[in-house]
C-alpha cells in the first residue's frame, strides 16, 4: 500500500505541475487576445471608423453567428487540402533531409540552393497548378500548400540530422555502430525537435497557401473563393468573419502539430520544465 501511494504520487504532482506549465503558457497570449479585441471594438465605436474599412469584432462575431453553416461547409474543403497539404510536403521535406543528410560534404551547399529557391513566391504557381490539376480539383491547392510545407520541412530536419553532438559520434564508433544504427539511435532522435519547428512553421504557410490559391480558382465551398466574393460584394463583416475562421484553422493546426511534438517527445518537453 506504502509502495503504491509512493508511485502514485509523483504521478500526480506531474500532472498537475504540467497543468500548471500548459495553463502558465496559454493565459498570456489569451489575455493579451482579449484586451486587442477591446481595444479594437473601443477604437471602432470611438472614431466611427466604417464598416469597409474594419468592422468591430462584435459585428464580425455576429456575422459569423449569421453564417456559421456556411462559413463551416466551407471550412471543411479548406481543411481538408491543408491537411493534405501538411501531410504531403512533411512526407517528401523529411524523405529529402534523410537523402540530403546522406551526403554530408554537399549538404550545406544543397541547404543554400534549397534556400534560395524557397524565397520564390510559391503562391504564384497557383495558376499554373490550376491548369495541370484543374481549378476544381483539390490536388491544386494541395500542391500549392505541400510545397510551402516542403521547404522548411526539409530545411530543418536536414540540419537536426547534421547536428550530432561528437562524444555521440564516438560512442556509437566505440561500439561498432552501423550507419543504418546511427541514424536510428542518434540522427532520428536528435532531428525530432529540428522536424517540429519545421512542422509549426509550415502549419501556419499551409493555411495561407490554401487561401492564397483559393483566390484563383477552385470550389465554390472555399473559405478563401467565400473571402473573396463577399469581399467583392462589400459584404465586409462575412468576409471578416470568414478571415477569423481561416485564422482559427492556421491555430487548430498548429495545436495539433504541438500535440504529435509532446506525443512524439515527452522527454524534449520535461526537460524545457524543469
Amino acid at each position: 500500500m506504502t509502495a503504491t501511494t509512493a508511485i502514485a504520487l509523483p504521478k500526480r504532482g506531474t500532472a498537475q505541475t504540467s497543468a500548471r506549465a500548459v495553463l502558465k503558457q496559454a493565459l498570456p497570449p489569451i489575455v493579451v487576445g482579449v484586451l486587442a479585441l477591446v481595444l479594437w471594438e473601443g477604437l471602432v465605436r470611438g472614431l466611427s471608423i466604417q464598416a469597409f474599412l474594419l468592422p468591430a469584432p462584435t459585428a464580425i462575431i455576429s456575422a459569423l453567428g449569421a453564417n456559421i453553416q456556411i462559413i463551416l461547409s466551407a471550412a471543411q474543403v479548406t481543411t481538408l487540402a491543408v491537411l493534405g497539404g501538411m501531410a504531403l510536403g512533411s512526407i517528401t521535406g523529411v524523405i529529402a533531409a534523410f537523402i540530403v543528410s546522406l551526403m554530408e560534404r554537399t549538404a550545406n551547399t544543397i541547404l543554400v540552393l534549397v534556400a534560395i529557391l524557397s524565397c520564390a513566391p510559391v503562391v504564384a504557381l497557383a495558376p499554373i497548378f490550376n491548369q495541370w490539376f484543374g481549378s476544381s480539383n483539390l490536388m491544386s491547392k494541395i500542391a500549392v500548400a505541400a510545397i510551402m510545407v516542403f521547404f522548411p520541412v526539409m530545411v530543418n530536419t536536414t540540419r537536426g540530422l547534421l547536428r550530432v553532438d561528437p562524444l555521440h559520434r564516438e560512442f556509437m564508433q566505440s561500439l561498432s555502430a552501423s550507419p543504418l544504427q546511427f541514424m536510428l539511435y542518434v540522427r532520428i532522435p536528435g532531428a525530432l525537435p529540428s522536424l517540429f519547428d519545421g512542422l509549426k512553421i509550415g502549419a501556419t504557410l499551409s493555411v495561407i497557401g490554401i487561401i492564397v490559391a483559393e483566390y484563383f480558382g477552385g470550389t465554390a465551398n472555399a473559405l478563401g473563393v467565400f473571402i473573396a466574393n463577399t469581399a467583392a460584394l462589400s459584404k465586409f463583416e462575412q468576409t471578416w468573419a470568414a478571415v477569423a475562421a481561416a485564422s482559427l484553422l492556421g491555430l487548430a493546426v498548429y495545436a495539433l502539430v504541438l500535440l504529435l511534438e509532446r506525443i512524439a517527445m515527452p522527454w524534449h518537453h520535461s526537460l524545457h520544465q524543469n
